[in-house]
This record gives structure tokens, C-alpha cells and sequence, in this order.
């Protein structure tokens, strides 16, 4: 069949599966509907796990690229039940202020900052935030996190050293509590302890770091002193001096904890180091399951709305089998009919794929506008998603435009 022909033949079956539509309301319906939501789900959580990926991408960034972590507990996705044997990570030692020391005393390292997560009532006046998050650093969290503290300014070392009642608040937290007014050198209450507002400062609203919340900075001894928090969940980010490796780093700080803890060679260490490839590859299995459950989910759309083509298609072979049957006496070869009716397929497929698309589309632009996540399709998804929905009209159409293409033509004419 030449190129005009081959078009023409488009064409044709576009216009037959709009009149076919049009003609079976319910059956297109329900077959767009199968489809759509196929498509709608690939399309959705593609866009939530490329914003969520962008965001976590961003919080690495932002830390740089050999800062690690070290922590009490590994991540780990393990069910310790209280009467189980293993898990014996549990039963880690808390990271103590002597170990800290030791760490920032390493050639090779440059920073070693204290981080602690809290949650705490805060109030202003008549003004209250019943749950909110207050994180507790070291002075290093200035340089290690660069926060973009305006008005105002971070705390300073000595004010970290002594505990002092001083608070960086996030621009969501300044704006729920100080409304218009100046929140530089009001006093809040955390947990009913006052802490003097030095500054304000804004929170890259990411997945991780949740910067769509209220949100408070203090200094880690202030949040263990005056707010209840315990010191045995510090946790440390450790950033390499320039020139360094983050492996030589790495090797440096599991050294140094091991003996001040007088580890044997053969004895397991009693923390746990955290690298950025650690967290993605432990992100990339959570992100894994959504990805099955969008495999699953847009499976059973797209069968049921395979079902409903194999059915639409059965039922327009029939209502034109003496259209067939004419067209063959005048010349179509098998070839041909077969074509007109995968395009047709392949059409009421297409349309339910658009309006997936579409409908995804909207709903990416609600999550990236009242979320942090950063939600985005990514242009694979879009291909991908409108290349299945016509796929599955031609694979789910061959039977009905085979049994179309083999229709006796003399049969054919004489169909009543």
C-alpha cells in the first residue's frame, strides 16, 4: 500500500472510530475510561517520583557532594519485633560529645556538625502552632546547611557552646506567628521555654526537607536543655576537607569511632555511616514500589480497556461486514481492511490515552503548586504513555480487523 494510500487509510479509520464513538456511547466510554486511567496513573506517579527525585537531588546538592552522615542507627528496613534476636543495631551506643570532639580533630576533616529533630508547641502571644518542628544544630549549620537567613542572622559558635535561648525561625513559621510585623528580637515559647527570634530564614521546600512547614533552628544544647529533646538521637554531618576523598574520609571517621569505642578488628561497628548513594540507593527501593504499583495499576486500566476495544471493534466488524464485503468486491486487499481497522483501534485507544495525559497533567500541576514536591512529566512518560494506549488498541484489535480481512467477500454481500 503506497504512502497516499497508507493515509488515506488513517483518515478513514479516524473518522469511522469517531463515528463509532459517537454511535456506542457507553462501550466507547468505558473503553476510554480504561485506558484513561491507565495512562492518568503512569503519567501521575511518573511526574511524583521525577519531582521527588529533582528534590532529593537538590537536598545532596545543597550539603555537597562528599558530605556524609553518621548516625546512632542504620537505615535499615528490617521488622524487629521486641523478641527477636537480631537486629542488634538497636542496641547502639548514643554518639557521645567525646567522639564528636575526636572526629573534628582529623586531618581530614573540615566540619562536624551536631543535628538533632524535635517537635515542640510554639507560641507567640495569642498566636499558637500546637506542632512544629524545631531542629537543633551546632554553629556549623550555618556553613554546612547555607541557609539564606534574611532578616537577621545565625547563631554564632559561643551562643551554640552555651546552650543560649536564641531561634532561627523559617519564613512559614514568621508568617503563621508575626503576621506583617518584624519578628527580629520577639520572644517565643518553646514548650513553654522563651527564645529570642535572631533571624529568619528560607526553607528550600523540598521532599525531604518538608519546606512547606513551620520550622525552627536552635542550638542543639539549647534543644536538649530547655526543650526536652534527648542528645543520644544526635546525629552528625561530616564534611571532608578540600582535596580529600569522601572514601579517605569515610575510612578517617569509622577509624576514629571504632577506637574510641575500642572496637576489635573483628568485632561490628556500633554506628553506621550514611553516604548519599546509600540514600538514593535505599530512595530508589521505596521509589521502586511505586513503580510497581504503577506497572499493576495501569496493567488492569489498560486490560480493561483492551476488553472493551476487542468488544467495540466485534461489534463494528459486524455492523459492517456488507460495507466490507462491497469494498473487497471493488478491489481492498485483506491488507488493507486490516489496516483501516487497526487505525481505528488504535484511535479510540489514542483518545482515552489524551485525556490520561491530560488529566494527569492537571493533577502534576496541584502537586507541584500546594506541595514541595517539584512534580514534572517527564517527556518519556508522555511517549510512553500515549505509545501504550495505541499499542494496546493494536494488539487488543487484530482479532476483530483479522476476522474484518478474511470475510469472504461473496458471504460478505450477502450479509443481512
Amino acid at each position: 500500500m503506497s504512502a497516499s494510500l497508507k493515509l488515506h487509510a488513517i483518515g478513514e479509520g479516524v473518522r469511522i472510530a469517531l463515528d463509532s464513538i459517537r454511535a456506542n456511547k457507553v462501550r466507547a466510554g468505558l473503553t476510554i475510561l480504561g485506558i484513561a486511567v491507565g495512562v492518568f496513573v503512569v503519567v501521575a506517579i511518573s511526574a511524583a517520583i521525577h519531582g521527588i527525585n529533582k528534590s532529593v537531588e537538590q537536598d545532596f546538592a545543597s550539603t555537597g557532594p562528599t558530605t556524609f552522615f553518621v548516625s546512632r542507627y542504620p537505615i535499615s528496613f528490617e521488622n524487629c519485633s521486641s523478641g527477636e534476636a537480631g537486629c542488634e543495631w538497636r542496641r547502639n551506643p548514643p554518639i557521645r560529645p567525646a567522639e564528636v570532639n575526636a572526629l573534628r580533630t582529623l586531618p581530614s576533616i573540615e566540619q562536624v556538625g551536631e543535628q538533632l529533630q524535635w517537635g515542640s508547641k510554639v507560641k507567640y502571644r495569642d498566636q499558637t502552632l500546637s506542632q512544629a518542628s524545631v531542629e537543633g544544630y551546632s554553629a556549623e549549620w550555618s556553613s554546612l546547611s547555607a541557609p539564606e537567613v534574611f532578616p537577621g542572622r545565625a547563631f554564632t559558635d559561643a551562643e551554640a557552646r552555651n546552650a543560649s535561648r536564641v531561634a532561627v525561625v523559617n519564613t512559614i513559621m514568621a508568617e503563621r506567628l508575626f503576621g506583617e510585623s518584624d519578628p527580629i528580637g520577639k520572644s517565643i515559647t518553646l514548650n513553654g521555654a522563651p527564645f529570642e527570634v535572631i533571624g529568619v530564614y528560607k526553607d528550600n521546600s523540598s521532599f525531604l526537607s518538608g519546606g512547606d512547614s513551620p520550622k525552627a533552628v536552635v542550638p542543639v544544647q539549647a534543644l536538649v536543655r530547655y526543650i526536652g529533646a534527648r542528645y543520644s538521637n544526635v546525629a552528625l554531618v561530616v564534611k571532608p576537607r578540600n582535596g580529600v576523598s569522601r572514601d579517605i574520609a569515610v575510612d578517617d571517621v569509622t577509624a576514629a569511632l571504632r577506637g574510641q569505642r575500642r572496637a576489635r578488628p573483628g568485632d561490628e561497628s556500633t554506628f553506621a555511616i550514611i553516604t548519599q548513594d546509600k540514600l538514593l540507593e535505599t530512595f530508589d527501593k521505596v521509589t521502586g514500589v511505586f513503580f510497581l504499583v504503577m506497572i499493576a495499576l495501569s496493567a488492569v486500566g489498560l486490560l480493561v480497556g483492551g476488553v472493551g476495544v476487542v468488544a467495540i471493534m466485534m461489534i463494528s466488524v459486524t455492523e459492517r461486514t456488507r460495507e466490507i464485503g462491497v469494498r473487497k468486491a471493488l478491489g481492498a486487499t485483506a491488507g488493507t481492511i486490516l489496516w483501516q481497522f487497526l487505525v481505528e483501534a488504535a484511535t479510540l485507544t489514542g483518545i482515552g490515552g489524551a485525556i490520561g495525559l491530560l488529566v494527569g497533567w492537571l493533577l502534576t500541576l496541584l502537586i507541584r503548586n500546594f506541595t514541595p514536591v517539584q512534580a514534572s512529566i517527564p517527556p518519556l512518560a508522555v511517549v510512553a504513555a500515549l505509545a501504550g494506549s495505541c499499542i494496546t488498541g493494536i494488539l487488543f484489535g487484530i482479532l476483530p480487523a483479522s476476522r474484518a480481512a478474511k470475510l469472504d467477500p461473496v458471504e460478505a454481500l450477502r450479509f443481512e
